[in-house]
């Protein structure tokens, strides 16, 4: 396959387009031109965004994220490789659904509609959709981030990560991950290649989930590859470490 020099990195639920900020600049070391675009609603910094929430953040579903990532693919020159974490990974299979990348890489994936998954992923995420909440968007508070994102990091780690990268998010997104049919992946139809990333030690959608995802596929002649890291948490991408992540997956593109 003749290889994209572009790269597309999509934030996932719960933090911002600032969470890929140090992948961006390695991969442009690389020679890649990198795009960090934040979800609709999300952009800014952080700890401004936990005061004063985004006015479009309420609005956002998942629809509109892939939505959003679509309007960028059509401008760029070519077939990006396009790289999600957490809900974004699913938003990954989507759009690699519709051929709008040359690659794809699901980093900790939220699964589709038609995956069911564990119980484990129910309990820590279910604040989540706000159903039982008067509030109009989810904040995790520290214990949850701790839990559901930090969970390998030490306590001052934890206090940095959050105060770096948490903000608030839509119940929008979750409810249409796991209510609305455009969010079924159609897992016989042929595609370009796809890696899922796992980390052992995910609390939100832990490895076996990751394994499960990347098993519905079907076609033969459409390449699926998996790699599970060890000592790694849902907080993948910003734990020590990332690099490591990193490089696997521009090996795993450049040597397809």
């Amino acid at each position: 396959m003749t290889k994209s020099k572009t790269i597309v990195l999509i934030h996932g639920n719960f933090v911002n387009n600032n969470s890929w900020a140090e992948w961006k600049q390695y991969y442009e070391q690389k020679g890649y031109t990198v795009y960090t675009p934040a979800n609709p609603g999300h952009g800014g910094n952080p700890s401004e965004l936990r005061t004063n929430v985004h006015p479009d953040l309420v609005k956002t579903g998942f629809i509109d994220v892939v939505n959003n990532i679509d309007k960028l693919l059509r401008t760029l020159p070519e077939k990006p490789l396009i790289i999600g974490h957490s809900m974004a990974g699913m938003a990954v299979l989507k759009l690699i659904e519709l051929e709008k990348a040359a690659a794809g890489v699901s980093i900790d994936g939220a699964p589709p509609k038609n995956v069911f998954p564990p119980f484990q992923t129910l309990k820590t995420v279910l604040p989540a959709f706000g159903f039982f909440s008067f509030d109009k968007y989810f904040m995790g508070g520290r214990k949850w981030y701790d839990y559901a994102f930090f969970n390998t990091l030490s306590e001052p780690e934890k206090r940095n990560a959050f105060e770096k990268f948490a903000v608030p998010e839509s119940y929008k997104v979750s409810r249409e991950l796991v209510l609305n049919s455009y969010s079924n992946i159609d897992f016989k139809k042929p595609h370009a290649p796809i890696l899922f990333v796992g980390g052992a030690s995910d609390n939100i959608f832990p490895p076996d989930l990751t394994k499960t995802i990347a098993k519905k596929y079907k076609d033969t002649n459409s390449r699926v590859d998996i790699k599970i890291f060890n000592g790694k948490s849902h907080f993948i991408c910003g734990q020590p470490g990332w690099e490591e992540v990193a490089d696997y997956i521009l090996n795993w593109y450049e040597t397809l």
